[in-house]
This record gives structure tokens, sequence and C-alpha cells, in this order.
């Protein structure tokens, strides 16, 4: 582990290239810090993977990113914060490095649900690990015991975005398929959660058939004003952050296959180095 005395980027982790379009929000929020993005692009997707192999694997990645001088690590990935944050966070972290700290995305996504909903009946469309975890139905209880909740596995959306299909004519039936089978649960609906970061991309199609006066929340704009929300009452970690203003990439695919991809979430994709994660 590197000295505690020098700043270091903040890092971003996700199984995939969803969690691009978090960092894209973050950066826009914060363009003045140092990031460094790690996505585990070999071995994605996590959605179907079990809880142990999800864990494993983000916890070898939050190791990678500290080794690399990250004091502060965000999983852009609603499959491993569902299956790995609290476990890193209670068991691991105090062994590692106390001072350093892990984040997610469903507790700050879940908080301004509040804020949104008039009936308390809260759909979640995710991959299929996030909808099994139940992370959201457990973390809504805590934060709001009346609301209801209703979850929706939708297994063939990050494969139809990751492979450019998701502005074809395919993805219809798949997106639209997903939001009936949510709204069959329950027509009472009134606000869902995209609890994927992959799901913004189909954004468009989404909204075409949901229906009509619902709130659709996308993570970004969410994860990177609780980002900044936690710097502002964390002095202590915000000094330890970096500020050049930089974005660096690292993936476990060839780098030339990850700025291809990439290139569907990032407008610039430039500086990426393919690493292994044992």
């Amino acid at each position: 582990m590197k000295s505690d005395t020098k700043k270091g980027a903040i890092g971003v982790f996700d199984s995939g290239y969803g969690g691009l379009t978090i960092l894209d929000e973050i950066r826009k929020r914060l363009p003045e810090y140092d990031y460094l993005y790690l996505g585990d692009n070999a071995r994605a997707p996590y959605g179907s993977r079990s809880f142990d192999v999800v864990y494993n694997f983000t916890l070898q990645a939050v190791k990678y990113l500290f080794d690399s001088g990250c004091r502060l690590v965000i999983l852009a990935c609603n499959t491993a914060s569902a299956k790995a944050l609290r476990t890193i966070q209670q068991k691991d972290l105090p062994v590692i490095d106390p001072k350093r700290r892990v984040l997610g995305v469903i507790r700050p996504t879940v908080e301004l649900l509040g804020q949104l909903t008039k009936n308390g009946h809260i759909g979640v469309l995710g991959t299929p690990g996030t909808i099994q975890s139940e992370s959201y139905p457990m973390e809504i209880r805590k934060m709001y015991p009346d609301f209801h909740s209703y979850g929706q596995a939708c297994p063939m959306w990050v494969p139809l975005i990751e492979n450019q299909e998701g502005n074809g004519e395919g993805a219809d039936y798949f997106v639209k398929k997903y939001i009936d089978a949510l709204f069959s649960q329950c027509a009472d609906i009134d606000t869902v959660i995209l609890g994927c970061t992959h799901y913004p991309l189909l954004y468009d199609k989404i909204m075409k058939y949901m229906p009509k006066g619902v709130n659709v929340i996308r993570q970004g704009a969410i994860i990177a004003e609780s980002l900044e929300d936690y710097l502002h009452r964390h002095q202590d970690i915000d000094g330890k952050c970096s500020r050049n203003g930089t974005c660096k990439y690292l993936t476990t695919e060839s780098a030339e296959k990850f700025k291809s991809t990439a290139s569907v979430f990032l407008e610039e994709c430039e500086d990426v180095k393919q690493i292994i994660l044992i």
C-alpha cells in the first residue's frame, strides 16, 4: 500500500462500461479532481454471478485502485454495490486501511425517493443480480418503512447496449417486455429506478413504453451530487483527493476494445491501460 501522506485520484469501478455514465456526470460536476476508472470488462457482466464471485472480483478491483493511490473508491455498479459493498466496508476496510472509503450507488438513489413519489409505490429495473440481492427493497424499507417496492430483472438490456443494439428496433421488444412485467406487479407504481448504470443509454426507448406521469430515476447526476456533498462533509477524505483535472482508464480487456465500446458512453477516452486483477 502506498504512503497515506500522498494525494490520489478518486477511483471509480464498474464491472463493465455502464459506470462510465456515472463517471461522466461526476466529472461534469467536479471537473477539478483526478479520476481513475477501472472496468473489469473481461469478466463482465456481473449481473448473473453469485454473491461470492461478485464480492471477490469487486474486492480485487478496490485493492488495485487503493494500490494505485486512490483514497476514495466509488462502486459505480449496482450489482457490486448490492453484493459486495457492505462486506467490504465492514470486513475488509478496517484491515486494509480504516482511513480509506468505498461508496456505492444504491443508498444515494433511494434517499431521493421521498422527494419524487406521491404514493410510495416504487419500481426497480435492474440486472438479475441486483434484483435477486433485494438490496433496493431493504434500503427502501430502512428509509421509508411505508413504501412498497417491486423489482424486475432485465437480463437483455446490458447485452443490447454493449453490442450497440440499444437504438435498434429489436431493443423495443425487450424494453417493452420488462416494463410491462414490472407494471403487471403493480399498476400504481409512480416512480421507477433505473438500477443499472447502463440503462440511461436506453432512456428514450424506456420513456417510449413507460406509463405517462411516472418518474424515472437516472443515477448519474444523483451520484455526482451525493459525492460532492460527501466530500464537503468529509474534509479529511476531500483533502486526500488530488486535483489536476485528469482522468485515466484501466480495463481487464484489451485497451483497443475498451476504447471502441467506451465510445458509446463517452465522447473521449484516450488514456487507457490494460491490467490483470488477481
